[in-house]
């Protein structure tokens, strides 16, 4: 069956047969060159083969096709070893790059891991950063009214410092006289106290405190009456503000509202200069419709048929069919009796040259002479 597939070699085929050539000239070089030229024809000549061994094996004639065969299946064999090799080199690739695969798998199976982990970290730390934030903004508001606490309590030392100090002047400008008091008790007799000393002194002292208790209360009442003013001085500047806030809004709706004004103005004044020119219009419209109907009216008086009844039970359009009835009926009339005179003109004529023609010419000399 190889046998039989081979192609059929050709002996007259050019290409089947040797070629060889006397290229290379093997001579020993014993002579000089000018003998040696002159010798040339008895030297013989050896063919050199310039093809390859394969190239004569397939191209000679007496290459048996069997040995062909076998040279043909043992390149195959080579190829299949080639493709054997490629195939394997191939299946190594692909295995290397599914290993490949996989670990590009794997390691994107943990990147995508470790960025929702980052993520995550991303969210937590966000929402921690968000706590801490209020915590921060509450405890620095925290720490603006305990400044604020600090100041009024800052503010309120002061005032009972000064408070004390005006007191302690006080006590000071009055211990003159608790001392002179005290001396003058030294100098009563034993027996006054206990008579009527408290009697005399503990109303005063009752007084004193009731009066230091009103004024207490007056000036409670008065901090709340300059508070309450204070209000009131606050609240109506807000009315102020409000009531010139709003005398602004109202005045410039009031400028708007006056420009609108002067623009309908202005196209009602616009509108009453066409509404002029359309009745004027419609003035001259009126009178000019009234005249044709006038002329109309008039020419149906002239032009009356009896076939179209009474005139005031006619429309204006039944007066214009009738006026151009009539006009028609006139113009017709007109061409019948043009053509009749005409007709009756020409008979005329016919029988005066018919007479003429029958007298002859010694009746119209006659006639001459008889004029």
């Amino acid at each position: 069956m190889a046998a039989s597939s081979l192609p059929f070699l050709d002996n007259r085929d050019p290409r089947l047969k040797l070629s060889v050539g006397n290229r290379i000239r093997n001579v020993f070089v014993t002579q000089s060159e000018d003998t040696r030229h002159g010798e040339e024809k008895d030297v013989n000549h050896i063919p050199v083969v310039t093809e390859t061994s394969s190239r004569v094996l397939e191209a000679g004639v007496n290459t048996l096709q069997k040995t062909l065969v076998l040279k043909k299946q043992a390149a195959l064999d080579e190829l299949d070893k080639l493709l054997a090799l490629k195939r394997h080199e191939f299946k190594s690739g692909a295995e290397s790059l599914a290993e490949r695969r996989s670990e590009l798998e794997i390691k994107h199976h943990q990147t995508k891991e470790r960025a929702m982990k980052f993520e995550r970290f991303v969210a937590e730390n966000e929402l921690k950063r968000r706590s801490a934030l209020k915590k921060y903004e509450a405890a620095q508001e925290q720490n603006v009214l305990k400044q604020r606490e600090i100041e009024d309590l800052t503010e309120q030392l002061k005032a009972l410092w000064a408070r004390q100090q005006v007191l302690k002047e006080r006590m000071t400008k009055y211990k003159i006289y608790e001392d002179y008091l005290m001396k003058t008790l030294d100098y009563l007799p034993s027996t006054y106290l206990d008579n009527g000393s408290e009697s005399l002194v503990m109303p005063i002292i009752h007084r004193h405190e009731t009066l230091t208790i009103t004024k207490q209360e007056m000036l409670q009442r008065l901090g709340r009456l300059e508070e309450e003013v204070e209000g009131g001085q606050r609240q109506l500047q807000t009315m102020e503000q409000e009531h010139t806030i709003k005398k602004l809004m109202a005045n410039r709706k009031l400028s708007e509202l006056q420009s609108e004004l002067e623009m309908l103005e202005e196209k009602n004044k616009q509108a009453e200069v066409n509404l002029h020119m359309v009745q004027g219009l419609s003035r001259e419209k009126i009178e000019e419709v009234g005249r044709l109907l006038m002329a109309i009216n008039n020419l149906a008086e002239q032009c009356h048929l009896p076939a179209y009844g009474p005139l005031e039970n006619m429309s204006v359009l039944t007066m214009m069919d009738m006026v151009k009835e009539y006009i028609l009926d006139k113009a017709d009339t007109e061409k019948r009796v043009r053509r009749l005179m005409e007709s009756g003109s020409a008979m005329t004529s016919r029988t005066a040259l018919t007479d003429k023609r029958e007298r002859g010419p010694s009746e119209d000399t006659l006639t001459d002479d008889q004029w």
